[in-house]
C-alpha cells in the first residue's frame, strides 16, 4: 500500500519518536523505500543596529556547515535504522521546511509522510508555529502525525 515513505527529521529526539511507527508501517505494508530527510532552511542576516553584517562568504560558510551537519546526522541515523527489508536512504533539502517536505513528496512519488508533532494547541502553536501542521495542510499525500511521548492534552 505504501511503497515509498518520507520521514522528515530535524535532529531532535522528538522527531525520532516516529521510528517505531515507520518500522511497523514499513513491515506491514511491504514498503520498498524509506527516505529520511532533513531540511536546511536559508540563513537570513539578522537585522538591527548593532553594526555587525555578514558577508556573502560568511553566509555560504554557515550554510555549508549546516548542510554538512544535516548530512552527518542523517548518515548516523540511517546506520541505526532497521526497516525489515525496505531500502533506507537520506537526503538533505534546502528551503522552508514545510514547503520543501511537501514539494519533495509530490515530486518524488512519495505515498506517505510520517512526521512527529509536539501536540501543541492554542496560543503556543500560534506563537511557535508547527512544521508538522503546515506539512499536513500543504502535502498532497497522506500524512501520519505522531504525537511526542509525554504529550499533555490541551497544551
Amino acid at each position: 500500500m505504501y511503497s515509498k515513505i518520507l520521514v522528515p527529521l530535524d535532529g531532535s529526539k522528538l522527531a525520532e519518536c516516529v521510528l517505531t511507527h515507520v518500522d511497523a508501517i514499513a513491515k506491514g505494508c511491504g514498503t520498498k523505500e524509506v527516505v529520511f530527510v532533513r531540511v536546511v532552511e536559508p540563513f537570513y542576516m539578522p537585522t538591527g543596529g548593532d553594526g555587525y553584517a555578514f558577508t556573502e562568504q560568511d553566509i555560504k560558510r554557515i550554510t555549508s556547515e549546516r548542510t554538512k551537519e544535516a548530512e552527518n546526522y542523517l548518515q548516523k541515523f540511517i546506520g541505526h535504522a532497521s526497516l525489515d527489508g525496505a531500502k533506507a536512504r537520506w537526503e538533505v533539502l534546502s528551503g522552508r521546511a514545510a514547503d520543501s517536505i511537501a514539494d519533495y513528496a509530490t515530486k518524488n512519488n512519495t505515498e506517505l509522510i510520517i512526521i512527529a508533532t509536539h501536540g501543541r494547541s492554542g496560543v503556543s502553536r500560534w506563537v511557535m508555529g508547527s512544521v508538522a501542521d503546515r506539512v499536513l495542510r500543504s502535502a498532497c499525500v497522506p500524512v501520519l502525525m505522531v504525537r511526542a511521548p509525554g504529550c499533555i492534552p490541551g497544551i
